[in-house]
């Protein structure tokens, strides 16, 4: 029994609650509990938070170190002893199923070596997609007016189209851009850049390739 499942069941057993009750609390099968008792299934953030609920308690709170360790005889000198994980990998494993570790990536869309970690929440990350967000390195200062600078990360979105004005990661002319993006009658856009002062350029929508939405900036103080 993993720790997570041992204090769900042992919260579940104070509060008088069955497993058949806790799960239909929840809104998950009686199997599922069975199995989370058990070791047997990973639980995310939202739904520790609905299991917390439920119980009246707040479960789920992570320790380096395993409660049961000190309780363990002393191993027979003789027999090899198997080296233990380090605690990285041990918050790595733990927090797997609620941490996704964002890739970055620069405007050849090349993944870097770095990445960030964001929260999932219901499946999503931010609220979208797991699959489709990622972090765009900014490699220039055509958008400082935007207060967008050079070294800057930009959450991004990969989309093909423009579902509304915003600032937008395009190819254009054979060159990659971050630019504010307009819809124009006719087919058009209006690109937008900011160097400290405005530049416009008006293009046919069919000569710009759309490969990502910005979301939102991460700057590095």
């Amino acid at each position: 029994m993993s720790r997570m499942g041992s204090e769900i069941a042992r919260l579940r057993k104070e509060v008088g609650m069955t497993r058949k009750q806790l799960a239909k609390a929840i809104g998950v099968t009686e199997a599922f509990i069975v199995n989370v008792e058990a070791g047997k299934r990973i639980i995310k953030e939202d739904l520790i938070g609905k299991i917390s609920k439920a119980l009246r308690q707040e479960v789920g709170k992570l320790n380096l170190y395993d409660d049961e360790k000190d309780n363990k005889p002393e191993p027979d000198r003789n027999v090899v002893r198997v080296v233990e994980k380090p605690v990285q990998d041990v918050w790595n494993d733990a927090l797997s199923g609620i941490l996704m570790a964002v890739p970055v990536y620069n405007y050849k869309m090349e993944k870097l070596a770095e990445t960030r970690q964001l929260p999932i929440v219901s499946n999503k990350v931010e609220g979208f997609p797991k699959d489709k967000v990622f972090y765009l390195q900014i490699e220039d200062n055509e958008m400082t007016g935007f207060r967008m600078s050079k070294g800057d990360y930009a959450f991004a979105l990969s989309v093909q189209d423009i579902d509304t004005d915003g600032i937008y990661f395009i190819q254009y002319n054979g060159k990659r851009m971050v630019r504010q993006v307009k819809k124009l009658g006719g087919g058009k856009l209006l690109l937008v850049g900011n160097r400290g002062s405005l530049s416009t350029d008006t293009v046919y929508r069919k000569d710009a390739n759309i490969l990502a939405r910005l979301i939102r900036l991460d700057i590095t103080l």
